[in-house]
């Protein structure tokens, strides 16, 4: 093996396997996303992106540790103001009403539709527009590094663009959960006419503790199968990804249902919804970047 071929392989080792405190998918789902997604890319994305995978996958988690819990108690304000980026409970609202929210031209316009629905948007989240948001700020960042008028300042861009890449890589990561698009996401909430688990640590015990006792690297890549593809409408794909993972919360549910998501489970049919859920959000990811990349390409 290649020199460079056997660090690189130590980086991304070292990236998935050192312990870190369970978060979201857990650390290390956040991490398998970031890592499948980056090392999935088209051979014209260009090679410093290609060769930050390890650092790609490593920065997949940090919105999660942006809620440390010391920090969190010397000041709230960056854990209570980001932590509705993280989800989108679609089911909150009628799906005309969410239709008509999700047409706003930015978060802001979301809120008030939101409210007018008589939902909290904070209570609800914004995720569809937390991902379109740093998708625009890495296409920017993209288009900056075409032009720049030098190799120390394109050094400088590249910096950005991998910073952006990666937290972009956390949020598109937890839209592949359905636990993230409803308001069921921890056991579900109001009338409940299939017996479904209202345990309030299903959460965990699914996207962490599960995800990491049973679901490798190589089962993630094995899984994403789709090629990659450039988006035409960066929003429609965003709105429809979120929607495919929100149509999955029932049969999360019935999964748990029939054999609970635990370390010890080892039924095949838990395995494969995982590890699908998971290589959905390293396909979209990995979309989402070369799209990025190829549209900064377009002056319109």
């Amino acid at each position: 093996m290649p020199l460079g071929a056997a660090l690189l392989l130590l980086s991304v080792l070292s990236v998935l396997f050192v312990p870190r405190p369970l978060n979201a998918w857990g650390d290390y789902g956040h991490r398998l996303v970031g890592l499948v997604a980056a090392t999935t890319l088209p051979a014209d994305m260009p090679s410093f992106f290609t060769a930050a995978a390890p650092q790609l996958a490593y920065l997949n988690p940090e919105p999660d540790r942006w809620k440390d819990r010391a920090e969190r108690q010397l000041e709230p304000a960056l854990e209570g103001g980001t932590s509705p980026d993280h989800f989108i409970d679609s089911d909150m609202v009628t799906p005309l009403q969410l239709a008509g929210a999700l047409a706003a031209r930015d978060r802001w316009a979301f809120a008030d539709s939101i409210r007018a629905a008589g939902v909290s948007p904070q209570v609800m989240g914004f995720l569809p527009f937390t991902m379109l948001e740093y998708t625009s700020r890495l296409r920017g960042d993209f288009r900056l590094w075409r032009i720049a008028p030098d190799s120390t300042v394109r050094a400088w861009i590249e910096q950005r663009i991998i910073e952006d890449a990666g937290i972009l890589g956390h949020f598109v990561a937890d839209g592949s959960n359905p636990h993230h698009t409803t308001k069921h996401y921890n056991g579900w909430a109001g009338e409940n006419p299939k017996g479904y688990t209202t345990d309030n640590r299903f959460h965990g015990r699914f996207e962490s503790q599960y995800v990491q006792a049973h679901v490798r690297e190589p089962d993630v890549r094995a899984a994403l199968t789709a090629a990659p593809q450039v988006f035409p409408r960066t929003r429609d794909a965003v709105l429809a990804y979120l929607d495919r993972t929100h149509q999955l919360v029932d049969s999360l549910y019935a999964l748990e249902q029939a054999a609970t998501f635990r370390p010890e489970t080892t039924t095949a049919a838990q395995k494969a919804f995982a590890t699908a859920r998971l290589a959905a959000g390293a396909a979209m990811l990995r979309d989402l970047w070369y799209t990025a990349w190829i549209t900064s390409a377009r002056p319109d």
